[in-house]
């Protein structure tokens, strides 16, 4: 089972780092395969919000979007 570490935070008091966490959870008897960091090798990401979307006058298959950054 995947647990999400901020997940997990907020039935557990604790301020370590998740490897540390992997380690005493395993010392306590439990089986942790191992901690994945998702999203940790994304740079220059932009994150924005698509505010409308219309077809596009000379072509079937395009969309013009308005998108707010």
């Amino acid at each position: 089972m995947k647990v999400v570490f901020s997940w997990l935070k907020e039935f557990v008091d604790y301020q370590g780092s998740p490897e540390e966490l992997s380690e005493l959870l395993t010392m306590a008897g439990l089986e942790v395969e191992g901690v994945e960091r998702i999203g940790e090798d994304l740079c220059n990401l932009v994150v924005g919000k698509v505010l409308e979307v219309e077809k596009h006058p000379n072509a079937d298959r395009l969309r013009l979007c308005k998108v707010d950054v």
